[in-house]
């Protein structure tokens, strides 16, 4: 008998992984990268520049992350029918780097943005010690929807913006980068001491928006920088913007209004909302679904 496309075994884009938090190192006054490892990483396939993943942030009072389920078509509900006080916190971030050890181990680097207790993450990695494990949903396949920075063929410039919470996927993407590209970056960062010495193309022209030097509404500040620089000459430039929803919609327009770029070349990710925590933008995205329904997830 003749096989066909149907015969074709599934593969699944991602699926479940346990990281065992193996060190950190403090990079900045806001930075902090947690190192992983753990056995399940040899099937972990970053697909590199701003490939994301969803941790799950134990309780407080635990240790470990504990889920009901990790199967693909129960979890999510299982998930949800958690208590409150029990439920794992899901958060998205970036892959900073992956990595093969020279005695054969993978390591996974996520890079957190530090500010005390004020959110579940912030608040874990800050307490992340040598041993602690969380589960994630990660990539099998490094070809996935969850890397967005997909330039076209003919791009002959990137232009950037993120602030501090995009910062580890814009470095991301600075460092798979061929040296002849040229690009142009826009960084907003609370702190001066933020400012992180990044490996980049030699003709990368970066920009630092310190936020703590000015008393301008962030927004504002991002905008004035943009407009009082020159981008450079470019046929068809591509721009990646990622950071604060109200900040990055307005610098999607500038760009697409006042530059003039094709929108089609333009991609834009708010990675979060300010006035609103990420619990109350997951309500949002769950209203009118069923407990099965996951809004989000790759998985």
């Amino acid at each position: 008998m003749t096989a066909t496309a149907s015969d074709a075994p599934v593969v699944a884009h991602f699926r479940f992984f346990e990281l065992e938090v193996l060190r950190t190192r403090r990079l900045g006054r806001s930075f902090l990268r947690v190192t992983f490892g753990g056995e399940s990483l040899a099937g972990f396939r970053s697909g590199g520049f701003d490939q994301s993943l969803s941790l799950f942030l134990p309780a407080a009072d635990q240790e470990h992350t504990v889920l009901p389920s990790t199967d693909e078509d129960t979890w999510f509900a299982a998930w949800r029918g958690m208590s409150d006080e029990e439920r794992p916190v899901m958060r998205s971030y970036t892959v900073r780097e992956q990595r093969r050890t020279p005695e054969g181990a993978d390591e996974v680097d996520i890079d957190f943005v530090l500010h005390g207790d004020t959110s579940p993450a912030s608040r874990w990695a800050g307490r992340a010690v040598t041993g602690r494990r969380i589960l994630a949903i990660g990539p099998a396949v490094a070809e996935n929807k969850s890397v967005r920075f997909q330039p076209s063929a003919d791009t002959d410039a990137i232009w950037m913006y993120a602030d501090e919470t995009a910062l580890p996927a814009a470095a991301a993407i600075l460092d798979r980068l061929p040296a002849e590209t040229r690009v142009r970056a826009w960084f907003e960062v609370p702190h001066e001491e933020d400012r992180l010495d990044l490996r980049a193309p030699a003709d990368a022209d970066i920009t630092w928006i310190v936020r703590e030097s000015h008393g301008r509404e962030r927004t504002e500040q991002v905008l004035s920088a943009l407009r009082s620089a020159d981008p450079g000459a470019a046929e068809a430039p591509y721009v990646w913007l990622a950071g604060e929803a109200g900040t990055i919609r307005a610098v999607r327009r500038h760009f697409v209004q006042e530059r003039s770029v094709d929108r089609r070349a333009v991609r834009f990710t708010g990675y979060w909302r300010l006035g609103a925590s990420e619990e109350q933008l997951l309500a949002e995205a769950y209203a009118g679904k069923a407990p099965s329904e996951d809004p989000t997830s790759e998985l």
